[in-house]
């Protein structure tokens, strides 16, 4: 059930930016439209790209100057700079890719209807981008450096994207995060887990299940056994959960199964965990010494933790949040994104500031139209401010 405005809003005061977006709110909606409405999942190269040519045409026109970081596996990451080319410079993350695969928006059309606008992607994050460029329209003249970045494969971890995010991230005084906020009153997110994943793999022995079962020694059964000493890894109360979530192995029935394998998610908390979990998994050793266990993977996003320079920024937020009637609060999610990464480099970054919504990566995405004007004015004072 959608939350009233009145749970996250108060009567909009008088203000320029205000009236500005108020008045180009339609237009928000159609540049949003034609986001949406062209299909960008991740692993379409050609598809994504089309997208990035919209966003690119869109920012050019508001004078963005445009560069693509070209990417042999996905598509093109946009940089996009605003204002001048020397001072202390904002960097606004966002990425163009979704989860959705080709043909999603036949049977999730565009649509606004029951207050909320619907559709492939206007959730995470097309909501967020089309913020970015309203909010650097309604300040007119850009008098400090501003960073747009683009990317085209954060849905599948960033891989590709992420030297570019970290090398501008190093020369930027703080980095703005337009992915959704959380939950339905939008709340802004100081803290992100750091996400991995590992894979287990053992290697036993194959043999005829009926005519040679003793000289087998089953993978399956190794795994099995391991799976439960893995999940024993989690620490709730630290911030540490492993999760096996996929597992494969043998060939037959009648085979005794020489190989199995499982893929573990890992999220943490603290930076400092990284060290203690990855020697968890290293440390593990077969209970059947016929078999070999070989582990790979670790760490992809460090975590976003709750450092004294996020607060600020967040408490910047909030004060503004105030002047255009919105109460914005704070959360922490096991979730990552690309403010993961420059979180880790010391810079402060403040995430979650994007469209205010439900539904990401599921058929009822959608994000709250009552919200969308406040907060591209908030965050335009906070390009400006900061």
């Amino acid at each position: 059930m959608t939350p009233s405005p009145s749970a996250h809003r108060k009567r909009q005061p008088a203000s320029p930016l205000l009236d500005f977006l108020n008045e180009h709110r339609e237009a928000m909606l159609g540049v949003l439209k034609g986001m949406v409405e062209i299909e960008s999942p991740s692993f379409d190269r050609d598809a994504v790209n089309r997208c990035a040519g919209y966003t690119a045409a869109l920012a050019e026109a508001q004078g963005g100057r445009v560069k693509r970081h070209k990417s042999a596996d996905y598509g093109d990451h946009l940089q996009i700079d605003f204002g001048p080319a020397s001072g202390s410079r904002v960097l606004l993350l966002g990425h163009l890719d979704t989860v959705w695969e080709m043909g999603t928006l036949a049977r999730m059309p565009y649509r606004i209807a029951e207050g909320r606008v619907w559709g492939p992607g206007v959730l995470d994050m097309k909501c967020g981008v089309t913020m970015m460029l309203f909010a650097l329209r309604a300040l007119g003249e850009i008098r400090r450096p501003v960073t747009m970045l683009l990317n085209s494969d954060e849905e599948v971890g960033s891989e590709t994207s992420r030297p570019v995010t970290e090398r501008l991230a190093r020369s930027a005084k703080a980095v703005l995060v337009l992915e959704p906020g959380t939950g339905l009153t939008g709340k802004l997110k100081t803290a992100r887990k750091g996400v991995g994943d590992y894979e287990v793999r053992v290697h036993g022995r194959a043999s005829h299940a009926g005519v040679d079962f003793e000289k087998g020694a089953s993978a399956v059964l190794e795994l099995a056994r391991q799976i439960e000493r893995i999940a024993g890894f989690t620490r709730i109360a630290q911030g540490i959960t492993v999760n096996p979530g996929v597992i494969g192995g043998g060939t037959r029935t009648n085979v005794v199964a020489a190989e199995a394998w499982a893929k573990v998610d890992i999220r943490i908390a603290r930076l400092r965990d990284e060290t203690w979990l990855d020697r968890q998994f290293h440390s593990l050793r077969p209970i059947d010494k016929r078999t070999r266990i070989e582990v790979s993977g670790g760490l992809n996003r460090p975590p976003m933790e709750r450092k004294p320079g996020i607060v600020a920024l967040f408490k910047k937020a909030q004060a503004i949040g105030r002047d255009f009637g919105v109460e914005l609060e704070e959360s922490m999610t096991g979730g990552g994104s690309d403010g993961n990464f420059t979180a880790a480099l010391g810079v402060p970054t403040l995430d979650g500031l994007g469209g205010v919504g439900e539904g990401a990566h599921a058929p009822n995405e959608s994000i709250l139209l009552a919200p969308l004007v406040e907060r591209t004015a908030v965050l335009a004072r906070l390009i400006a401010e900061i």
